[in-house]
């Protein structure tokens, strides 16, 4: 009986790890994501990953369901949240101004178009104080903010699930 427990163990975890490289941060798409969909923490995001990787999504990935998306963008919202806490002060001043390298960047790491790049520093400057809620907003506040503005311009709005 122990030895059944400690191979169930062995097993679990060799899974966790794998699955962490299978989706993003929140637990990707598939039938992890959809059955743990709502839920917060870590432990519910280790199972929808976990989920994921035990029910391979490539159906659901080329067909386009269970929350798959067949645009091949691969999601990067925790690189995102790492850029956005690392470079809060001078994304604000950027921001505020409508230009910046560290703006630019942000631009880039979301896929902003060049074409499209004037058009977003006009915006996140014109919205600033709906970006940055406040002295202490944190990263997911900050880019809750930004995808809110974003999807609100019909230039931007293309890339507003990018953040």
């Amino acid at each position: 009986m122990k030895m059944k427990h400690i191979v169930s163990v062995v097993a679990l975890s060799a899974l966790i790890p794998v699955s962490a490289f299978a989706a993003d941060a929140s637990g990707g798409c598939g039938v992890g994501s959809m059955l743990w969909n709502g839920k917060k923490g870590v432990a519910p995001q280790v199972l929808a990953m976990t989920t994921n990787s035990t029910f391979y999504n490539t159906f659901a990935v080329t067909s386009g369901t269970s929350g798959c998306s067949q645009d091949g963008v691969v999601s990067s919202s925790w690189k995102m949240a790492v850029y956005i806490d690392g470079n809060k002060s001078k994304l604000a001043m950027d921001m505020s101004r409508g230009s910046g390298e560290t703006l630019d960047s942000l631009a880039s790491l979301i896929g902003v178009n060049e074409a499209d790049r004037a058009t977003f520093n006009r915006v996140t400057k014109e919205n600033f104080a709906k970006i940055f809620v406040g002295d202490q907003a944190s990263a997911d506040q900050i880019a809750f903010g930004l995808k809110q503005v974003m999807a609100a311009d019909s230039t931007l709005s293309k890339y507003a699930e990018a953040v």
